[in-house]
């Protein structure tokens, strides 16, 4: 039923380092989140940018080495519609995303634990409907557990190389209007 002691001691360590640095990169701050959304701070757009490459990359790498495997989960995309439906609102209302608002509860931010509450409560209703929904909302539009590499054609790398230079190129335009 459990983990051994040093697997939930690593668990422990990256839990405590993620909520660490989106402090650090004030992500954990829900004006700087609504920011994200009114196009007004775009703090949030560079740290996950810059998370998307790092930890892919390295994934990549480690997959390369033989050290991982990938554990790809399917591609619904009408499972996916529908949550970010649900999702998206409700990131812009509460000003948090469910990393963020744990962060911003362990910062003592009241807001946060409301937020907390409500996707325990929105966990619990996903788990008594989600058989119901599964046979049908899964099934259309099923593309498998497909990876843009392999659903493209194109390698790992290059879409690593391509996302790192529209990062490098959006966080300079974001930047120099910031600055003028």
């Amino acid at each position: 039923m459990f983990e051994p002691a040093p697997r939930l001691l690593l668990g422990l360590l990256t839990g405590f380092l993620f909520g660490f640095f989106l402090q650090k990169g004030r992500v954990s701050d829900r004006r700087v989140i609504v920011g994200q959304f009114l196009l007004r701070d775009f703090t949030v757009m560079k740290v996950m940018m810059t998370a998307i490459l790092v930890g892919g990359a390295g994934v990549y790498a480690m997959l390369a080495a033989g050290w991982v495997q990938l554990s790809v989960k399917p591609a619904q995309l009408a499972a996916i519609f529908l949550g970010a439906l649900i999702f998206g609102p409700a990131m812009v209302f509460l000003g948090y995303c469910p990393g963020t608002a744990v962060a911003a509860a362990g910062e003592g931010k009241r807001d946060a634990w409301w937020g907390l509450l409500g996707m325990t409560l929105g966990a619990a209703v996903y788990a008594e409907f989600d058989a119901a929904c599964s046979r049908t909302l899964r099934a259309w539009a099923d593309l498998g557990q497909v990876t843009l590499p392999q659903l493209t054609g194109i390698p790992a790398y290059a879409w690593f190389a391509g996302l790192a230079v529209f990062a490098i190129l959006f966080f300079r335009r974001v930047d120099s209007r910031s600055a003028a």
